[in-house]
């Protein structure tokens, strides 16, 4: 199985290099070829192509391990998107003849409906108490560019000073793959950003990281802030909050999308907003608002169930 190893190195230098793919989907596909070059050591299983196989029927039998432990059907997919992205890579190198994984079908994922938060919710967050040091400030200026800016947690970990651009009410944002977005900021986040700035230097008086970059969340030691980091802060100051909910910082992204959808915000400007490739994914928040339309249908209207209210 050297064959195979050094194979899926050069796949995952290929993904950095070439393709561009974000961390997080580099770690994802490689840890599924892992388990896949696992699975083939385990039963032994050589095959054409100096040890990696072109059975298709390997393949199933790899995802059936998956789908007997009941794996959700959206991670099994991303092995299957893994297995032929990769066979991909070995046809073009001339690795292997053809594209096995191709003809395996896409399990059918389950409808997913984001988790939000009402506005109300919202508003216990955001008017939480943070403490006037710099590490209160810091927080309340992520909680408050989170709800405004509905970016991801990895590209608010990526956040530069001088991405921000305080006059126009912009950030630049470097999403998915490094691509790059510009996103408007509201003033109340413009101004917590502010609060922090001037209190910033109290956590690192080191110089900027190498390349000059000065990162703009930092944390308690003065370095980058990292996404486990940012992430105890949104659970510590939900639970402040009151509401009753754990909430994760993707979930103020969704928030943020979903405001603007019943705000009357068309499907394609949040998109663009939130760096989706497609809108078929940004369609998603379609659903919540239907939901929440139903549940006011219910609550008001006299003949939607339930006791009829008088005229």
């Amino acid at each position: 199985m050297e064959f195979l190893e050094q194979a899926i190195t050069e796949f995952g230098r290929h993904m950095q290099v070439e393709r561009n793919l974000s961390p997080h989907t580099r770690r994802s596909y490689l840890a599924d070829l892992g388990q896949f070059q696992a699975f083939l050591e385990k039963r032994a299983l050589d095959g054409s192509g100096e040890g990696i196989p072109t059975d298709q029927m390997v393949i199933r039998s790899f995802l059936a391990s998956f789908y007997r432990r009941k794996l959700r059907k959206t991670t099994i997919a991303r092995k299957v998107a893994a297995l032929r992205s990769f066979y991909r890579y070995l046809l073009r190198e001339g690795k292997v003849s053809f594209n096995p994984a191709e003809l395996v079908q896409l399990p059918r994922c389950e409808k997913y409906i984001p988790v939000v938060l009402s506005v109300d919710e919202m508003l216990s967050v955001l008017q939480v108490k943070f403490p006037e040091d710099p590490g209160g400030l810091r927080d309340r200026a992520m909680i408050e560019f989170f709800y405004s800016a509905g970016i991801r947690l990895s590209e608010l970990t990526g956040l530069n000073i001088e991405d921000i651009h305080f006059a126009e009410g912009l950030v630049k944002v470097r999403g998915k793959g490094r691509k790059e977005r510009i996103v408007p900021v509201g003033r109340p986040a413009l101004q917590a950003i502010e609060a922090y700035l001037q209190r910033r230097r109290e956590l690192s008086a080191d110089p900027p990281e190498t390349g000059g970059e000065a990162p703009l969340f930092l944390s308690l030691r003065g370095k980058r802030m990292n996404p486990r980091g940012v992430a105890r802060v949104v659970e510590r100051v939900v639970r402040a909050s009151g509401i009753g909910r754990k909430i994760s910082p993707h979930a103020l992204r969704h928030t943020f999308a979903t405001h603007l959808l019943d705000a009357g915000a068309d499907l394609r400007s949040i998109q663009e907003m939130l760096g989706h490739r497609s809108l078929s994914t940004t369609q998603k928040y379609t659903s919540v608002s239907v939901s929440r339309l139903m549940e006011v249908y219910d609550r008001a209207h006299p003949r939607a169930g339930g006791e009829e209210r008088e005229r």
